[in-house]
């Protein structure tokens, strides 16, 4: 597209402030904001008259599946969802085929992001319990973080050796990022309910075996580590309400070392939802009960939660289909993260002020991402344009997914994404990609 572009007459949503103004595009930088910007022929305009204008949204935790599982989705596939969602910027997990747990795997995937993406992208390296070594030659600079599954792993990607974790969290000052559920609770449960009903467990089950306890069991063993070593913690898709007390909020964000997220699936569905939705909200930490729901939220509000995330994780609606124990965990969410959140707004829950703060601000903040997040003058100009009044209902034939599928089929949300600019470029507008240019490799501020 072009190299300048002229947005007038948006409303700016920018660090807890709503106000209308121009913005000049160009060379893939916001280099003017202001109230009016003349143009000149060369320029392409967007007048974005009652539209609001907010960063693009950076999303800290998702799984598209490439290398070795792209029957189920691919880094194209995903960030083209993505986009079209309004995020602009991922960061992807370690639990593809081969596992992303050495420095070359890890560069393989960057290689593969920088051919197809068209997000801004970066990756984690994964962490098992015998590979300290390729951990710590991680580059904080151009890496997001170390990734370790404390539970719910794929094959050898559970990290329970204690000695190990010890040595990581006291050697590095790489954020690491947990998966926290109690692998041996979970057992239990599962040995319970199977003795019970054999494969064919009812999914209403799902919350129990995978219950309250096992999270908080996990997720306070690992705040506690990070205490006792200094380690920069991060807690991924937080379930219940009762882990929300270990965060606190009496500090800024940028100078927290223990820090979490929630996902859009744990604020939006609860347990009620099960018996229609069964298997297709089956994620892991499950989906618990409304107060959870409700005390997931108002930790968001708080800010005891510092940043919303997707967890995107898609399989084939055949994977899905499957009796309990077979049918994995895990659904599409990148395209209707957004728009789930703003239907919030609608209903008096939540400001777009702070939508804006814990999916764009707080997850530049939290990983020292180096100019994206915000709408700054020589920010990169990741930038998403939203009707909040033309309402639209998620079918097959709207569904982006490689999967075809997502756990809002027949949701009507009351606002749309209607641009998506990515380093400056028009990507996605009302429907339709533009694909000259791909996402970049994300960068972070670090020493």
């Amino acid at each position: 597209m072009h190299q300048k572009t002229l947005i007038k007459n948006a409303t700016l949503v920018n660090e807890g402030q709503i106000f209308v103004s121009d913005l000049l595009l160009e060379n893939e930088l916001i280099s003017k904001i202001d109230t009016h910007i003349d143009a000149d022929e060369s320029i392409q305009i967007i007048d974005a008259t009652g539209l609001y204008l907010i960063p693009g949204v950076i999303d800290d935790q998702v799984h598209f599946r490439e290398p070795g599982l792209t029957h189920k989705a691919s880094i194209a596939s995903e960030s083209k969802a993505a986009v079209a969602g309004g995020i602009t910027s991922f960061i992807e997990m370690p639990n593809t085929n081969p596992p992303c747990i050495t420095q070359e795997l890890l560069e393989d995937k960057f290689e593969i992001a920088a051919k197809t993406s068209w997000a801004n992208y970066s990756f984690m390296i994964g962490g098992t319990n015998f590979n300290l070594d390729e951990l710590l030659k991680t580059n904080p600079k151009m890496v997001a973080g170390i990734k370790l599954f404390l539970g719910s792993s794929t094959g050898n990607m559970l990290v329970d050796d204690e000695e190990f974790l010890e040595n990581l969290f006291s050697s590095t000052d790489m954020l690491i990022a947990v998966h926290c559920e109690d692998e041996q609770s979970i057992k239990n449960n599962l040995k319970h309910y199977s003795e019970k009903f054999g494969d064919e467990i009812p999914m209403v089950y799902h919350p129990i075996i995978r219950s309250e306890e096992a999270c908080y069991l996990s997720s306070s063993k690992a705040v506690a580590l990070a205490q006792k070593t200094g380690a920069r913690l991060h807690v991924f898709h937080l379930s219940t309400a009762k882990e929300t007390e270990l965060f606190t909020n009496k500090i800024p964000l940028k100078d927290k070392k223990i820090t979490s997220e929630v996902c859009i699936h744990h604020l939006w569905f609860n347990d009620s939802n099960y018996q229609e939705k069964g298997s297709l909200i089956k994620w892991n930490p499950a989906i618990k009960t409304k107060k959870d729901q409700e005390g997931l939220l108002a930790a968001l509000l708080n800010d005891k939660i510092d940043v919303i995330a997707t967890d995107h994780a898609p399989h084939t609606l055949d994977e899905k289909s499957q009796v309990y124990t077979k049918a994995p965990s895990g659904g599409p969410l990148v395209q209707h993260a957004l728009p789930a959140m703003l239907e919030l707004v609608h209903q008096h829950k939540i400001s777009l002020e702070k939508i804006v703060e814990k999916m764009c601000h707080n997850p530049a903040i939290l990983f020292q991402i180096n100019k994206r997040g915000f709408i700054k003058e020589g920010f990169y100009a990741d930038l998403v344009l939203v009707n909040l009044n033309d309402s639209w209902t998620v079918n097959k034939e709207n569904i982006l997914y490689q999967c075809g599928w997502s756990p809002f089929d027949g949701t009507v949300f009351q606002s749309k994404i209607t641009h998506t600019f990515v380093n400056g470029n028009l990507v996605y507008q009302r429907g339709k990609f533009f694909n000259e240019l791909k996402g970049k490799r994300l960068e972070f501020n670090r020493s």
